[in-house]
């Protein structure tokens, strides 16, 4: 095979997942990150049964089920009431169902897996405190600009550098992102600081009138993660600002006193405005190629961020089976993914508004429908996410 060796802009999730597929391959990556060290910001992230399926492509699949906690069910909750409005069982007729299960994860603990993994490969080389700022295409490549004014030189480059990816600034150029208004805190407690009747081993989602509450058990049951999201009309991105409690609960005090006490229990709260971008359909130019965030960043809703950065990883790696020319490896990628990743960051939106933050007859509306499904019901609805057709 004439590819030598692809660049990734990014050490994230899935700038190292990318790495692993490749790796799977027999193809070198150089991988750039731009922070003094790798690592990830932030705590829990939920991980469908695609997750299962990317990892075990990836090599890891053992390594990342010993870092996860397997919850029972996911579990809504009328923020008003304190009454369950429904929930899913993830036993074994879902597992069965999904070839995988459903699991929660600390984020730095995901993270460390793929990190350790790309460590003990030969054909992945790590860089810290490197900025990718754009890059060149020409015949033989493409050369990659860095922010200290030197250059390197790849086969190919993929942009998975975030939601503020400066790969897409320069391949498509479509300015900031899309500002949500809907703020959210995120916390994480020791187990036994969670009051004992709300400590379910569950992805539990209180939602109310443009509120709402999540809370599950993360790395061994030592913590739960809480994360709390209301609409405040935030006129701009914020990540990871610190705040003060009172500044939290603010936008829950017309929610039942049951839900509003875990934001008692929450410390060290910080502050994240929810952005995403319009999907897009031009994620190549030449050699070039946008991965993750910086190809469709999404509004946590559906929960499917890094998972579908993953599933780009295992997708754009498949893509070596099948083409010899690195042009037509990253066409043939983005075909395959860009109406799926549309359909999970329009549906995103679609949730947050019509299953998290209701009121009135429209809350009646979604609770009649949520209800109206039996299990088998929910699975056959959430196929199209959770099964493996997204890996390519």
């Amino acid at each position: 095979m004439a590819i030598r060796k692809g660049i990734i802009a990014g050490g994230g999730i899935g700038g190292l997942a990318t790495a692993l597929g490749l790796a799977q391959k027999g193809v070198g990556s150089l991988v750039l990150e731009r922070a003094s060290k790798f690592g990830e910001i932030g705590a829990g992230i939920q991980l469908g049964p695609n997750a299962f399926h990317a990892f075990d492509y990836l090599g890891i699949g053992d390594a990342a089920r010993k870092e996860a906690v397997y919850i029972d069910k996911l579990r809504l909750m009328d923020a008003l009431t304190a009454e369950e409005i429904t929930h899913i069982p993830l036993g074994e007729d879902f597992r069965s169902f999904f070839g995988n299960p459903y699991a929660v994860v600390h984020r730095a603990d995901l993270h460390g897996v793929l990190h350790q993994a790309c460590i003990d490969s030969d054909l992945i080389e790590l860089h810290t405190s490197t900025e990718v700022t754009g890059y060149r295409n020409h015949d033989s490549g493409v050369t990659v600009l860095l922010a200290d004014g030197e250059t390197l030189e790849g086969d190919f480059l993929i942009g998975a550098d975030g939601l503020w990816s400066n790969i897409r600034e320069q391949l498509i150029g479509d300015g900031p992102p899309v500002v949500s208004g809907h703020t959210t805190y995120r916390s994480v407690i020791p187990f036994e600081q969670m009051p004992e009747d709300l400590r379910w081993n569950a992805a539990t989602l209180w939602a109310g009138p443009k509120c709402h509450i999540v809370h599950y058990p993360l790395t061994g049951w030592k913590f739960f993660n809480l994360v709390v999201t209301y609409h405040n009309d935030a006129p701009e991105p914020v990540a990871g600002k610190p705040v003060d409690k009172e500044e939290v609960r603010r936008g829950f005090e017309h929610i039942h006193p049951k839900a509003q006490q875990i934001i008692e229990h929450g410390k060290d709260w910080k502050l994240w405005v929810l952005c995403d971008r319009e999907p897009h359909d031009q994620w190549i130019d030449g050699r070039v190629a946008l991965l993750g965030d910086a190809a469709h960043p999404m509004l946590q809703y559906f929960a499917q961020g890094a998972c579908m950065a993953m599933e780009d990883a295992v997708c754009l790696a498949h893509m070596f089976d099948s083409h010899e020319r690195i042009d037509d490896v990253l066409n043939a990628y983005q075909e395959k993914r860009v109406a799926r990743t549309a359909r999970v960051q329009v549906s995103s939106r679609l949730i947050g508004e019509f299953v998290y933050h209701p009121d009135g007859a429209k809350a009646q509306l979604r609770d009649q429908v949520l209800q109206s499904w039996r299990p088998e019901e929910y699975y056959q609805r959430l196929d199209w996410i959770y099964g493996k057709t997204g890996l390519g």
